[in-house]
This record gives structure tokens, C-alpha cells and sequence, in this order.
């Protein structure tokens, strides 16, 4: 094939294309521009020192001890992954209580050693992530 006749079918494929492409109406629907605003809206928020953050849980209603240990804790805490106090052994619990509930709570919402913020429930909110330490310090007597 010559030259030319690849430039000429090139050429007639970008015209055709850019024909194909051309839209009369080019203006977004509100649920459109909404889904869009979503898609690029950023992941989360940088938090300075001393700043305080209220966080919210996902569903808008507060969920329980219970359900927050249930799918956030008990994988560290059943097994005692990298040092976590099992669930149930009182003795684990016990010494960390010698520091008082309020240095629990604390560590718990900060993270402490090889345990994430929140035990990893970034939408958890302080009085849930409390909620859960309830339930295990119930469970461990």
C-alpha cells in the first residue's frame, strides 16, 4: 500500500470519527453532575495537631458494642494478633485497666503499638469505638 492511500484512509478515519463524536447537547442532568462531583470529590481530610474531628458513623445511626467488635475487632482480639488481649481473658484486660478505662479508651481511639486507630473502623465514632471496649471488658470477667 502506498503511502498516500494509508495518509487518505487515515485521514478519512479522523473525519469520520470526529463526526461520530459531535454532540448537539453537551449539558450534564443534576443526578450527572452530582454522580461526577462524587466520583472526584477527595478520599478524606488532612487533620492538623489539636484539631478537633467529629467523626460520624456510615449509617447515621449508632451501632452497637457488639456489631463494631463483631466486624472490626474480633480478628485481632480472637486470635491475639500482635499482642492484642484476647477477648474473654480477664488477666489481659486487667492490666491494661491498671492505667485507667480513660487510657483504654484513648488508646483505642488513637491507636497503641501495633493496633490502628479505631482498630481499623475509620467510620466508627469515638462513642462507638467506646462502645466496643465496653463490650469486650463485659465479655472478659
Amino acid at each position: 500500500m502506498s503511502q498516500f492511500r494509508i495518509f487518505a484512509l487515515t485521514a478519512f478515519a479522523c473525519i469520520a470519527l470526529m463526526g461520530c463524536s459531535a454532540k448537539e447537547n453537551t449539558a450534564l442532568t443534576a443526578a450527572q453532575e452530582e454522580a461526577v462531583a462524587e466520583r472526584i470529590a477527595p478520599v478524606g481530610h488532612v487533620v492538623k495537631a489539636g484539631q478537633v474531628v467529629a467523626v460520624a458513623s456510615a449509617g447515621g445511626a449508632e451501632r452497637s458494642g457488639s456489631d463494631i467488635y463483631g466486624t472490626n475487632c474480633m480478628a485481632c482480639h480472637n486470635s491475639g494478633i500482635a499482642g492484642a488481649p484476647m477477648y474473654g481473658d480477664a488477666g489481659a484486660w486487667t492490666t491494661r485497666l491498671a492505667k485507667g478505662i480513660e487510657t483504654v479508651y484513648t488508646n483505642a481511639i488513637n491507636g497503641i503499638n501495633a493496633m490502628p486507630a479505631r482498630g481499623t473502623c475509620m467510620d466508627c465514632s469515638d462513642d462507638e469505638v467506646i462502645a466496643a471496649i465496653d463490650y469486650i471488658l463485659d465479655n472478659s470477667k
